[in-house]
């Protein structure tokens, strides 16, 4: 008889004290920024000053949760943890707020003819681990059309 092996679980993230309050709002359904006292600017990843203007009057806020795609690859090499699911988006998501960061895209197929540069997403969250890490979909779409 043969044992098929599970291969490796999905990295997930491990908090910092900087990082912390950020992971804190995943876990509740949130989107953290942080965001500057002294300019307004919202900022993202976490650090302990604005690089704006320099002030160490970085506060969190909660934010919209909503962005827009503004650049993607398309992965067909499986990395750790991603063994059978490929390909998948890897996606460069400006936020509402200002900022950009990378997640991934769920919830439609990872292919060029279905992912228009600027359509608006939204961030859903899924779990990894203990942490829950926010990934966008397409805004509007059903959240189990992500798989």
């Amino acid at each position: 008889m043969t044992t098929l092996k599970s291969g490796p679980a999905k990295p997930a993230p491990v908090p910092t004290p900087v990082t912390q309050p950020y992971w804190e709002g995943t876990q509740a359904g949130e989107l953290r920024l942080q965001q500057c006292g002294c300019c307004g600017k919202h900022v993202f990843y976490p650090r302990s000053h604005c690089p704006a203007c320099g002030a160490d009057a970085l506060s969190w806020v909660r934010t919209s949760g909503r962005g827009r795609l503004h650049s993607y690859v398309i992965s067909h090499v499986a990395m750790p943890g991603w063994a059978g699911q490929t390909p998948y988006v890897i996606a460069v998501v400006q936020l509402e707020e200002g900022p950009r960061m990378m997640s991934n895209l769920v919830g439609v197929p990872a292919d060029p003819a279905h992912l228009e540069l600027d359509m608006p997403l939204e961030v859903v969250f899924e779990p990894r681990g203990e942490m829950m890490l926010p990934m966008f979909k397409p805004a509007g779409a059903n959240q189990e059309a992500a798989r």
